[in-house]
Order: structure tokens, then sequence, then C-alpha cells
């Protein structure tokens, strides 16, 4: 397996690698929890593919504080697989996920570092 140049998003030949070799993250059950948490910031990664709704996190959550959380949006089906990916190796923490459809939505708490 390779990584990109970011090191967080899994890659091969090209593509994202086989979603077997991740574990799953505990999805939280209901969307209007997800809704009725608070956020201090959002990006909307809609329509972008793997890597840049993670690469679009990592700069979003360079700039804000330990502690707060970031609000991500996104469609691309390898972002299940990345977020929690960046999250574990950035040490960050994944509050929330879940998925409306086609959209999925992250709640990451950005960590100390």
């Amino acid at each position: 397996m390779q990584f990109c140049a970011a090191d967080f998003c899994s890659v091969k030949q090209g593509r994202c690698a086989d979603f077997r070799q991740f574990r799953p993250v505990d999805r939280v059950p209901d969307l209007t929890y997800v809704q009725r948490m608070n956020w201090d910031e959002e990006i909307d990664a809609a329509g972008l593919l793997c890597p840049l709704p993670v690469l679009k996190a990592r700069k979003r959550l360079l700039g804000m504080a330990p502690g707060q959380v970031l609000r991500v949006l996104a469609t691309d089906p390898a972002s299940v697989i990345d977020m929690p990916h960046f999250c574990g190796q950035s040490g960050h923490t994944l509050l929330a996920t879940d998925q409306t459809g086609d959209l999925h939505v992250f709640l990451i708490r950005k960590g100390s570092a």
C-alpha cells in the first residue's frame, strides 16, 4: 500500500485502497444528534475527490485552536476511510460521523498539537 504525499490518504494506483483493510468507525445512530452538536467552523467539500476533503480539513484545522470543532461535509465515498485515518494520524478526535444520501458529515475536534 502507498500513501499520498499528505500521508493520510490511502492511495493505490491512483485510487483509494481496498476498504476492507480499515476498521469501520462507530457511527452516531441518529442524524439529529450530529445536527444538534455545535461546531466552530465548517468546510463544504461536497464534489471534491480524494485527497482534497482531507487536505482542506487539515488546512482549516491548522488555523484553529485546540479543542475547537470542525464540521466537514463531503460526498467522496473514500472520505469515510480517509477522515478517521487522518484524525488518528494527526492527533485529532473524530467526534461523530453520519451520512444522508451521498453526503457524509464529520465532526472533528482539534487535538492539542
